[in-house]
């Protein structure tokens, strides 16, 4: 019911063709299906060029080819991290390709955010499914602070829980480089000022949130995220020096994964002391990162 009747390939760009022919002709097991990204990306390029104002950072970090685990924090409830980076690398990197966001198991089961992030390269959130799609060379996004990390109190916000090792066993099993991806202003679209933890237990959600007009108002205006202004930075790849078998090596596991959070952790540190204001055009804020 969410299909357009137009056609929605028909205003591409010549680098938005080339992703689209990429795959438009392969079947997915997943649901990726090129014509839903098509029919949403205009709406959330809307979103990513004017109401975020997202600037991205080392784009050329993502490789043309090959299995990469992109890594890192996430925040604002709904997946919008996410989608912000796979719009961000649909148009801006030279050959863009998809993302595939390991995705918990409640947001597949909403019927309109499951419908619109399977189609665009959401994911179950299992090890099985993340070594499939990378032995298939493809880019496999985790965040390893769960739904700990969408649900962040406002006084905690960008205050990195720790990650679970599941990325580094699935990069020791698979060979394939860790790239961190650093995302400031997710935090602050959907400020949670407290968690009611029995409510979520009754509905089977990870968390129920109170924000300034949730639930307060009706859900289609509590829904509408502030305009917070994002900076999305990726960095270079981490290629993990250790044969396959260290996977077993748990310890090894916790410490490469506090390695990488730590990594996160200190880039928004740094990008935190730049910003002057949340709603502020990263432009504008005279950054060196």
């Amino acid at each position: 019911m969410f299909h357009s009747t137009g056609n929605p390939f028909k205003k591409l760009t010549n680098r938005q063709k080339d992703f689209y022919s990429r795959y438009q002709n392969r079947t997915d097991e997943y649901g990726f299906d090129p014509e839903i990204l098509a029919q949403w990306e205009p709406i959330f390029r809307f979103f990513y060029e004017g109401y975020f104002d997202v600037k991205m950072i080392g784009v050329e970090n993502i490789p043309d080819e090959g299995r990469a685990i992109l890594v890192g924090n996430h925040s604002g409830g709904l997946p919008i991290d996410a989608i912000m980076l796979a719009i961000g690398i649909l148009n801006l990197h030279p050959s863009p390709r998809r993302i595939r966001p390991l995705a918990l198991d409640w947001l597949h089961k909403t019927n309109i955010v499951g419908h619109v992030i399977r189609g665009m390269g959401a994911v179950p959130a299992t090890m099985a499914t993340a070594l499939k799609l990378l032995n298939d060379e493809e880019l496999v996004t985790f965040y390893p602070e769960g739904a700990r990390g969408t649900g962040k109190r406002y006084a905690t916000r960008y205050r990195l829980h720790d990650f679970d090792p599941g990325f580094v066993k699935a990069a020791l099993l698979t060979g394939a480089p860790i790239i961190p991806i650093t995302t400031v202003g997710g935090d602050d679209i959907y400020p949670i000022l407290t968690r009611i933890n029995s409510l979520a237990k009754l509905l089977n959600m990870p968390y129920f949130p109170i924000t300034p007009t949730f639930p307060l108002l009706p859900i289609t205006s509590s829904c509408i995220p502030l305009p917070a202004k994002m900076l999305i930075k990726i960095g270079k790849p981490i290629a993990l020096d250790y044969p396959p078998e260290k996977v077993e090596d748990h310890k090894l596991r916790r410490r490469l994964a506090r390695l990488v959070q730590f990594q996160i952790q200190r880039e928004l540190n740094a990008m935190l002391r730049q910003r002057k204001n949340p709603f502020c055009d990263w432009s504008a804020q005279n950054l060196d990162l």
